[in-house]
């Protein structure tokens, strides 16, 4: 993170940004189209590497637009006005595409939700004059005549934009900037506000409390309930170490479990399967840790070692599958690289320091038992009343 105070590290990053975001105004402000075409207004969408040219006609509440949008010569791109909402579902599009023989051509089409037919329809809205569509410069450009629902200058607009094969539509990616491309946008004064990225932020943290719940402090508090019971001068502390790791674990992991529930029950036709099954399962088994230790035998009792088997066995299994499941949604999700790299650095971290406290530990105890085998006190387990 930049700090005011060190003017070297953030200054040219400033400068940097700057002229980027300069960059991109130029572009839309002087880009050019065939036929003689000019807009009067313009606005750099914030995602898909679009843009949307438009002169608006307060007279009769018709826009001609001209959208156009970076995309391969094998992929699609899609426009349009949500006459309904805000998001995709409902949403009155035109779909630009190559067929086989690299022809362009558009069609228009609603969305009925989630995983739409893309049937050549009719919109809600009047098309006065036919949409249209060409490629060139790695971008499609969609040129249509609009007349704005409700004769209102304030529109819901959505872009999109994906893969085709053989002249095929295919769905479009599901997660990072394909999730964004939505826009409140006032064609007469030609300011817009992009939809809520809320639901990004929300899956971000959903992916944050489970990583760190699950997959980091679970796994320490195991750590430290298995190697520093070994040294006596950890005695009783490493119990209350590990009880608070664990106890703070299972809250950020059950705040993400909660979270991911509730994302879940907003992506309505849209299910991550295996990744819901998987968490449901987490935490059920962490739930029953919890509830478990109420039942927890005392330590002489001769029930205590099968206990120890059940809360090992199931923690154990709590750790592994949370592992696969921090995976599973990082693929999901899809961040910057550097997350990913961060998680596996960390279990790389952790493995290593199990591993080391492993061969000491069992050092420990074999050279204790020997001597209380020695002195005629071994007790049938290591010596220590410990079971490693």
């Amino acid at each position: 993170m930049a700090r005011p105070a060190h003017y070297p590290a953030w200054l040219p990053l400033l400068v940097l940004l700057l002229a980027a975001g300069g960059a991109t105004a130029q572009t839309c402000l002087t880009a050019t189209f065939t036929g003689g075409r000019t807009f009067l207004k313009c606005n750099a969408l914030p995602v898909l590497g679009a843009s949307l040219h438009w002169t608006y006609h307060a007279e009769n509440g018709t826009a001609d637009i001209a959208f156009r949008a970076q995309s391969s010569a094998t992929g699609w791109v899609a426009w349009g006005i949500n006459p309904t909402g805000t998001r995709m579902g409902g949403s009155n599009v035109f779909v630009a595409s190559q067929d086989a023989s690299g022809a362009v051509s558009v069609i228009t089409t609603v969305l009925e939700g989630t995983s739409p037919t893309l049937t050549n329809v009719s919109l809600s809205f009047a098309v006065p004059v036919p949409a249209s569509a060409e490629y060139s410069a790695g971008a499609y450009t969609i040129y249509a005549t609009v007349a704005l629902p409700s004769n209102s200058s304030s529109q819901n607009t959505v872009w999109q934009a994906g893969p085709s094969s053989g002249g095929a539509i295919l769905p479009h990616p599901t997660q990072g900037q394909n999730m964004l491309g939505m826009q409140n946008l006032d064609f007469l004064s030609g300011t817009g506000t992009a939809a809520s990225n809320s639901r990004l932020h929300r899956r971000n943290l959903h992916g944050v409390l489970n990583a760190v719940g699950w997959g980091i402090l679970i796994p320490l508090g195991a750590m430290i309930a298995r190697y520093l019971r070994v040294f006596e001068a950890a005695d009783p502390a490493w119990f209350y170490v590990h009880i608070a790791c664990q106890i703070s674990g299972y809250a950020l992991g059950v705040g993400g479990w909660g979270l991911g529930l509730k994302l879940g029950s907003e992506s309505v036709g849209l299910t991550y399967r295996p990744h819901r099954n998987i968490g449901i399962a987490i935490f059920a088994l962490a739930t029953l840790q919890v509830f478990a230790l109420f039942l927890r035998p005392d330590p002489k009792n001769k029930y205590r070692v099968y206990w120890n088997v059940y809360h090992h066995s199931v923690g154990y299994s709590v750790i592994l599958l949370a592992i696969i499941n921090i995976f599973k949604g990082l693929n999901i999700l899809k961040p910057a690289t550097g997350w990913k790299t961060g998680y596996i650095v960390i279990i790389a971290i952790l493995g290593g320091v199990a591993l080391v406290l492993e061969a000491i530990t069992w050092a420990i105890v074999l050279r204790r038992r020997k001597r209380n085998q020695s002195s005629g006190y071994g007790n049938g387990t290591n010596g220590t009343g410990l079971q490693l």
